[in-house]
């Protein structure tokens, strides 16, 4: 009984993380093309980089949680090496987006810094 309760709710919760994760790399991703073409044409200094790297990461995290899940219904040894698989490549994934940022904050906090003194 509580086997069908756990996978009945699996099967909305599930396509309902992933669904997040899309919607937040979609949103970013225009909300960093639209800055980028801005920039273009009022000359005028974005940081399109750092805000779609972290959507990114954020929609990753969406993308693990779902994957996360899916391992309550694994039912053999293959589907849990699988699941381990796209579970490592999506961590090591949002671990290199977060190097990513904080590489591209340390220059612009130097500048910052050299300009304030």
């Amino acid at each position: 009984m509580l086997e069908h309760l756990v996978e009945a709710a699996l099967e909305i919760l599930t396509p309902l993380c992933e669904m997040m994760g899309i919607l937040v790399i979609a949103v970013s991703t225009l909300s960093a093309f639209w800055r980028y073409l801005r920039g273009l044409f009022t000359h005028s200094p974005g940081d399109v980089k750092s805000r779609l790297a972290s959507g990114l990461a954020l929609s990753l995290e969406f993308k693990m949680a779902a994957e996360i899940l899916k391992t309550v219904l694994v039912r053999d040894m293959t589907e849990l090496m699988v699941l381990g698989a796209v579970i490592i490549l999506r961590a090591l994934l949002s671990f290199l987006i977060h190097f990513e940022m904080k590489q591209h904050d340390i220059p612009q906090q130097e500048t910052l810094g050299g300009i304030a003194t």
